[in-house]
């Protein structure tokens, strides 16, 4: 019950002195006390009625008020029959502290007002015990086998009035009641995913609330029935994987029936989650059957009755034969060893759903399989639309993960990397071994740069860039040393502006006359600079040799 219905129970006698604006609080049960100390009886939400024996002078009401705040009560019903009037003391402490403060008259009886508490609560308590037993018949009866998570979520919104949504991971909307209202907007389902898996990684138990734009969302974990919920290896193998419940209300105050009811709601969801992990299952065995045949260097016309075989079952309806990318993609843990193949595997089941898929089970047109720490998808284009090379019209590696970095960032916290590489489209299945090979130099392309998550792509393999990754950090730091130092010294003390002009050069192919008009200077200058810079590091700009190491040089800077 709330406190606003007390104050309009005229058989109770009670007197608003301060708080008004805080009589939406519910009352869950009564206390009668003169304690100078009753906060080791409390629970919280109580209505503590006190005849003030326990104040002895002004000084008292300070502390015995913030005594029963921190102790979490709903209000406070000071008798008149002792001392009259309530003091003046016990009214500043209360408004100080935000306490509602009730004057009970002096013909009315505590035992009055606490029969009515008490007779209130207990029937409120049994009808949402029945509510919620109700709730929970009429979601196992028509969950997640009847029609997905969002029947359910369709009942939270008509019983409870409560607006839902579930979401991966990577905050891809997945359901959301009918009655809920607009979609969540993309952004906020990215920044609820992120709050939610840094709240994971701590080790703390959800709910987890969250303030957003003014509103406060509870945030509840959806794990599959078998998967475990506690230790640190556990949360790094699952964080990256398991779905939530975003609910826009704040759990902090609910009864523990409406918080038994939402964790009841999660463990139909989580069926839902297995149902469809389960329809995946003849897409991951396919992959793992034509990625085997690759790696062992079958004909290619063995992997070819394999593809024929995926593709009505990736691309239902198309009659031409696909093209293909690859994308391989690894999920590594510093100190102790995590299982990463199955997570990365998730994830790229969860990345590469297709973004104009709409309805509440988008379509995977992907098939990933594990081995060891590496997730590789088969990922299959139509026919038509690859013939550019699949440069314009397949995955790239940019866009590929440019949405999931925030939760995705979140759910590494730190210790955890996502890296990706994505291969160009191949027509035939003589091309998917040179696929899978692109895929994972682009992969190892992108481990090398920093960063929790990272990708890279077929196009930046046919370019020196390729290279410099690789090499160690110690031989990079000599050889451009040996090369720069010398004109870096030489600009800090003569302001001359050797580095620039070597940069310059170099972009303008070793011609004078355009570096010159670059660096808008006369060619005779430029031909001075150039003959310095020869001179201090005893390089011949006219050899392509010098050329190519001052410019690997700059590039590795």
């Amino acid at each position: 019950m709330r406190l606003r219905a007390l104050l309009d129970t005229d058989a109770l006698g009670l007197r608003l002195l301060g708080g008004e604006d805080e009589l939406d609080r519910s009352v869950r049960g009564v206390m009668t006390t003169d304690l100078r100390d009753p906060s080791r009886y409390l629970s919280g939400g109580e209505l503590v009625l006190t005849g003030l024996a326990w104040r002895r002078d002004a000084d008292d009401s300070e502390p015995f008020v913030r005594l029963l705040v921190q102790a979490g009560v709903a209000a406070l019903a000071a008798g008149e029959a002792e001392l009259g009037d309530v003091p003046e003391d016990l009214a500043v402490a209360c408004a100080r502290h935000r306490l509602p403060l009730f004057a009970v008259h002096e013909s009315v009886a505590f035992a009055t007002i606490t029969e009515h508490v008490v007779r209130q609560v207990s029937g409120e308590r049994a009808g949402d015990l029945a509510a919620v037993v109700d709730r929970h018949r009429r979601m196992m009866t028509s969950g997640p086998a009847g029609g997905g998570p969002d029947v359910v979520l369709d009942l939270l919104g008509s019983d409870l009035d409560l607006r839902a949504w579930v979401l991966s991971p990577t905050g891809r909307l997945i359901a959301g009641s009918k009655v809920a209202g607009p979609a969540l907007p993309a952004e906020t389902c990215a920044r609820l995913a992120a709050e939610h898996l840094a709240a994971t990684r701590t080790g703390r138990r959800g709910p987890h609330r969250v303030l957003l734009d003014g509103a406060t969302y509870s945030l509840f974990p959806v794990r599959s029935a078998g998967r475990p919920s506690g230790g640190a290896r556990d949360v790094r193998e699952t964080v990256l994987s398991d779905w939530l419940l975003a609910v826009d209300a704040d759990a902090g105050d609910w009864a523990e029936e409406r918080l038994d009811l939402l964790q009841g709601v999660t463990q139909l969801i989580a069926v839902e989650r297995e149902r469809r992990d389960a329809a995946r299952t003849v897409r991951r065995r396919l992959a793992q059957e034509v990625l085997e045949l690759v790696q062992t260097g079958a004909a290619p016309a063995e992997i070819a009755a394999r593809l024929r075989v995926a593709a009505p079952v990736l691309l239902p309806g198309l009659g031409a034969a696909p093209h293909w990318q690859v994308v391989v993609a690894r999920v590594e843990w510093e100190g102790e060893q995590a299982e990463g193949g199955p997570v990365a595997q998730s994830l790229l089941e969860e990345v590469l759903v297709d973004p104009l898929a709409t309805g509440p089970e988008p379509a995977d047109r992907i098939a990933v399989a594990h081995i060891g720490d590496e997730a590789i998808a088969l990922v299959p284009l139509p026919a038509v639309a690859a013939e550019h090379d699949g440069s314009e019209t397949g995955l790239l590696a940019d866009s590929v993960l440019r949405s999931v970095r925030e939760p995705l960032s979140a759910g590494l916290d730190g210790d955890g990397r996502l890296t990706l590489g994505v291969s160009a489209a191949v027509h035939s299945a003589e091309g998917l071994r040179g696929a899978l090979e692109e895929a994972r130099h682009a992969r190892r392309v992108a481990a090398a740069r920093p960063g929790r998550v990272c990708a890279a792509g077929h196009q930046e393999l046919a370019s020196h860039v390729l290279l410099l990754p690789f090499v160690p950090d110690d031989v990079r730091r000599a050889f451009t040393a040996r090369l720069l130092d010398p004109l870096t010294d030489y600009d800090r003390r003569h302001r001359a502006e050797l580095i620039p002009t070597l940069e310059a050069f170099l972009d303008s192919d070793g011609s004078w006359t355009r570096c010159a008009s670059r660096l808008h200077l006369h060619v005779n200058t430029l031909r001075y600079r150039v003959g310095r810079i020869e001179q201090l590091t005893g390089r011949d700009l006219s050899r392509l040799e010098d050329k190519l190491d001052f410019f690997l040089a700059l590039r590795m800077s």
